[in-house]
């Protein structure tokens, strides 16, 4: 980050403590991004933002306010430290806001390699993207396109407090992806593939992703209708990650301290299958979630939150574990307009030992979820139930394409019927290998 933008920091720092403010916090954003997007081998859009903001939260005892900007200059800073002070002392007392003390702060900020130096410009996007199309619609059965994508982006972060803390970081993200749509008999099918790293080396190459695209387009060709009764579900990889994120909103420390959550009296108790290890590393090496500290400016950590089946912590920022009388965990996260709140960083499953065919070969009659639509999962009671597509499963093969099933069950239940594959992607921030989860109810629609 340019000093510059430290000295301005430090400045608006200072200038709500004159303000009147106890304490403060501040983060910065600075963020490019360039995407392109191409149908039928012309470009549809191409677009680039630049955006610069940074949040302030200035405390007055145990009053606390947040206000944002994308003009910070010595000019105003005066008058936007002041605001935020006005603010807070007109906010209620809340007597588990705090900020971070001196010992709670990072005291070494780790090497995460999460910056790739590499920025393609907008004609190298076009490449990409015009790749994975033609790949796409190269392929027999495929007959239109919804457009390939090809975009990067870069972000600075800088988070500073009141007390002395002051560190930054870069990140970047490439991305790709296609989506194409074949036609047989009156029946339409469209279907997608794509891939996202923090590097360009680790992307999938553009016909690939292309050549996927088609193939799972072509795959959904023919769908007809679920059975209604209880089944064995495999959830594909594409789609298992979606359960990872139920259970860390599950284990939100904010939403435990609400009494919303379906886990808050279950921490040390059996909630999964035994060696079932949910972790939680913002530290890992290129991963798209992974940060040197929270939004709070304290240090992270890796952390098995769920091992052996056993729930083992929650997601905590400050505030929330001051709620729940325990030790904040570095989980901090927080948009530029509002104050901390916890959440996950790169959070997955860990890895089965079998293979997906594996799951499917011993299942008489069951279910190969590939797609998700809609949502209607009850964080309070654990009911779950989704919009699904994919594949019948008939004597341990896939069989025919399924469109337009509901799936459902309890995630208590879920949880403890879980089987996992060995093919887990760990590119993204939130991951699981292909699933197997018995006793669920599947219904046609």
């Amino acid at each position: 980050m340019e000093q510059t933008y430290q000295t301005l920091i430090g400045q608006l720092l200072d200038a709500a403590k004159s303000a009147g403010a106890s304490g403060a916090d501040a983060m910065l954003a600075r963020g490019q991004s360039t995407s392109v997007s191409i149908r039928h081998g012309k470009v549809e859009s191409a677009e680039r933002s630049e955006d610069f903001d940074i949040g302030l939260r200035v405390f007055v005892g145990q009053q606390t306010a947040s206000i944002s900007t994308s003009q910070l200059d010595a000019d105003n800073i005066k008058d936007l430290a002041a605001r935020a002070v006005a603010m807070a002392k007109l906010a209620p007392e809340d007597p588990y806001v705090t900020l971070a003390s001196a010992d709670q702060l990072a005291q070494q900020i780790p090497m995460l390699d999460i910056y790739d130096p590499a920025q393609p410009d907008a004609d190298s996007l076009r490449q990409r993207a015009s790749e994975a199309e033609a790949a796409a619609l190269s392929v027999d059965g495929i007959t239109n396109s919804d457009g390939g994508n090809a975009g990067h982006g870069v972000v600075d972060v800088l988070i500073a407090t009141s007390n002395g803390f002051s560190a930054g970081y870069q990140r970047s993200s490439h991305g790709v992806s296609a989506v194409v749509i074949a036609e047989k008999d009156g029946q339409m099918e469209r279907d997608y593939d794509y891939s996202s790293a923090v590097f360009e080396t680790d992307l999938d190459a553009a016909n690939a992703v292309g050549k996927n695209a088609a193939k799972r387009t072509l795959e959904r060709l023919g769908a007809s209708k679920a059975k209604t009764g209880k089944f064995p579900v495999i959830y594909d990889r594409r789609v298992a990650a979606s359960l990872v994120s139920t259970l860390a909103g599950a284990i939100n420390g904010a939403s435990v301290a609400r009494g919303t959550s379906f886990l808050k009296d279950q921490l040390g108790k059996k909630i999964a299958t035994d060696g079932l290890n949910f972790i939680d590393d913002p530290l890992r090496p290129r991963g798209m979630a992974s940060r040197p500290f929270d939004a709070e400016g304290c240090p992270v950590q890796t952390r098995k939150m769920v091992e052996d089946g056993v729930l083992q912590g929650w997601f905590l920022d400050l505030s929330s574990a001051a709620k729940l009388g325990l030790a904040g965990m570095g989980n901090a996260k927080r948009s530029l307009g509002s104050a901390p709140s916890p959440g996950s960083s790169n959070f997955y499953l860990e890895n089965g030992t079998i293979g997906r065919d594996d799951l499917i070969a011993d299942i008489d009659e069951g279910f190969l979820v590939t797609e998700l639509m809609g949502s209607s999962v009850d964080m309070i009671t654990g009911d779950y139930s989704r919009g699904a597509g994919g594949f019948w499963i008939s004597k341990g093969k896939i069989a025919q394409p399924i469109s337009e099933a509901t799936i459902a069950g309890n995630l208590k239940d879920m949880l403890m019927n879980i089987t996992r594959a060995n093919d887990i992607d760990m590119r993204d921030s939130t991951a699981a290998p292909s699933l197997r989860i018995d006793g669920m109810t599947v219904a046609g629609s």
